[in-house]
């Protein structure tokens, strides 16, 4: 391998969260995952309005391409700003020059008229040509009633489904939930307490820094038959960070693995978005394969090439200014961690 590869994917996002950082503490020290939810991201969500998921987004793109990620599959979830989230959120990605496939992450947290607003929110995006996965946010968040109306969306646009899949114990019967609505075009965020042994088709998101963070384990992907791809739950998008933590995380259950598994992980990541494929980036460090980037640090982009236009070159993205970027999504923080 040389020193460009394709742009990479981030197949897992959460762009509403860019904000979260210096964000207040929460009421008490949360103690599981689900006091995670409840305490920390569960109001957070519910506190933002559009114009902060603008420059989140934006901000979220940028950050992507400092990194050489040129494509995003994202998972919003903004119960309070609903209608037209994911036109800000593509509109902000294309400004800056970043592929993005988003959804809506519909669930019953606020009641079944939020739910109905989630699904609409969806359709409304596919109407209109959008590049979109019917979002939903975890089968223990959803009625029946809303896994189905999902899934049969999907099914009508000929798109796939993007949920939340046992992330953590409150969600251990995911696969009797989901029986019989799942198929290939279904991506499956986490996965870790998913038996190795289940039905459910689709593939598998794996978001190693994501899920030691929340305390809820190591889903040791490989253990699985599906397809596994790479993603970072919101936590930026460094791909190259995924890879190696995805590694070693690996290596922490079998000292006989060495780097290539994690980094078809990140490949899979192409079949999800196949356009990303096209794209070029070059890096500062050649040769740019696995045995050699899983152990060398500091690697990054020197210039990012999408859909055959350079948009990142000589330390900044060529279409907005990185600078006002991260001004506008800092004051847009400051109001976000005022109503928490």
């Amino acid at each position: 391998m040389a020193a460009v590869t394709p742009g990479l994917v981030c197949s897992h996002h959460h762009l509403y969260s860019e904000l979260a950082r210096g964000m207040p503490a929460p009421p008490k020290v949360a103690t599981s995952f689900q006091e995670i939810l409840e305490q920390v991201w569960w109001r957070l969500d519910a506190a933002l309005d559009l114009e902060m998921l603008e420059w989140s987004a934006k901000l979220g793109a940028l950050e992507a391409l400092e990194a050489g990620t040129t494509a995003i599959i994202d998972h919003n979830e903004t119960p309070n700003a609903i209608e037209g989230s994911l036109s800000v959120i593509a509109d902000a990605c294309q400004e800056v020059g970043v592929r993005v496939v988003t959804g809506y992450g519909v669930t019953d947290r606020h009641g079944a008229d939020g739910a109905r607003r989630g699904l609409e929110e969806n359709k409304r995006f596919l109407d209109v040509g959008g590049r979109c996965l019917v979002g939903v946010h975890a089968a223990f968040t959803c009625s029946d009633e809303s896994l189905q109306g999902a899934a049969a969306l999907a099914d009508e646009y000929n798109v796939g489904v993007h949920i939340h899949v046992a992330e953590g114990p409150g969600d251990a019967d995911a696969p009797e939930r989901l029986a019989g609505l799942t198929n290939d075009r279904w991506l499956l965020s986490h996965c870790v307490y998913l038996p190795t042994d289940h039905d459910l088709k689709g593939t598998i998101l794996h978001n190693p820094r994501s899920n030691l963070n929340n305390g809820v384990g190591y889903a040791d992907p490989a253990r699985f038959s599906n397809p596994v791809a790479l993603g970072t739950d919101g936590i930026g998008a460094n791909m190259i960070e995924s890879f190696r933590l995805a590694y070693v995380m690996q290596r922490s259950v079998d000292v006989t693995v060495g780097p290539d598994p994690a980094w078809s992980w990140l490949e899979n990541g192409w079949d999800l978005v196949p356009e990303a494929r096209d794209d070029r980036v070059t890096w500062s460090y050649d040769p740019m394969d696995p045995w050699h980037i899983a152990f060398t640090a500091g690697i990054h982009p020197v210039e990012v090439v999408v859909d055959g236009e350079v948009v990142y070159a000589d330390g900044a993205p060529t279409r907005v200014d990185a600078q006002e970027i991260r001004a506008k999504a800092g004051e847009q923080a400051a109001r976000l961690h005022a109503r928490l």
